[in-house]
């Protein structure tokens, strides 16, 4: 099991900043642990990213935190439970990356998709959490975000860290294989592939990460980094530095 327990429960990262693991999820029939972030903006709002499979606890210590207003799909990939949340937060705004709305259509996937996320940070978080999207993937098209009070980084895809002990055998030759196996965790070697002709683009973003000078960063999958985390930047896209 890749999961991060204790499961479906708040924990604190720094200031109005928590995260929350959840159950694994099946994709391509290998185990990815899940992992939302959750911020609270300074009118009291709260902003989920990368939504885990909601529960009635979770769902109640969230609420005790101010109203949910933000949902946030980041990635053609990270939408699956949103619309478990809109059931539960209807006056919630669903924010989308570029991909998603096509991808859900395509999965028959019932997602209401209020605004999109664009290259700059939108409105209601200006100021406190910078934003961007990642361009030059003919597939993946990833927005992250970085809050500015925690020092905090907060990606999905773009980097992934499995630690091995905490998977099955099978699985550990392919994280190593696929370039996304704890310490080492990068950018998955296929993803990579949809770059190609356009790292400029790539080395930008990555850039801009560097530049906001992150003290930590969230992942979607495996081990997060809670140190360190412009070194662990400059160690992850070495390959595009």
């Amino acid at each position: 099991m890749s999961a991060y327990p204790p499961l479906n429960t708040l924990k604190p990262i720094a200031k109005d900043i928590w995260i929350a693991d959840g159950p694994d999820i099946r994709f391509y029939r290998m185990p990815f642990s899940t992992r939302m972030t959750v911020v609270r903006l300074q009118n009291g709002d709260v902003w989920l990213h990368s939504p885990i499979k909601p529960t009635p606890a979770l769902i109640a210590e969230i609420r005790a935190l101010g109203p949910v207003t933000h949902l946030i799909a980041p990635n053609w990939i990270h939408y699956a439970f949103v619309a478990d949340w809109q059931a539960h937060f209807t006056q919630a705004l669903c924010w989308a990356a570029p991909g998603v709305a096509k991808r859900a259509a395509s999965r028959g996937t019932a997602l209401r998709i209020d605004h999109d996320l664009g290259d700059s940070a939108e409105t209601p978080w200006s100021g406190q959490i910078e934003q961007m999207i990642v361009h030059g993937s003919r597939v993946h098209i990833e927005a992250v975000f970085f809050h500015r009070v925690s020092a905090t980084l907060i990606l999905t895809d773009l980097i992934e860290n499995f630690e091995p002990a905490k998977l099955p055998l099978w699985m550990r030759w392919l994280t190593r294989l696929a370039g996304i196996s704890d310490p080492d965790g990068q950018m998955p070697r296929d993803m990579r592939t949809t770059f190609w002709g356009h790292y400029p683009l790539l080395r930008r973003a990555v850039i801009q990460m560097i530049d906001w000078a992150p003290e930590r960063i969230i992942l979607a999958h495996g081990r997060w980094y809670e140190k360190d985390a412009v070194a662990e930047l400059r160690r992850a896209f070495r390959f595009v530095l």
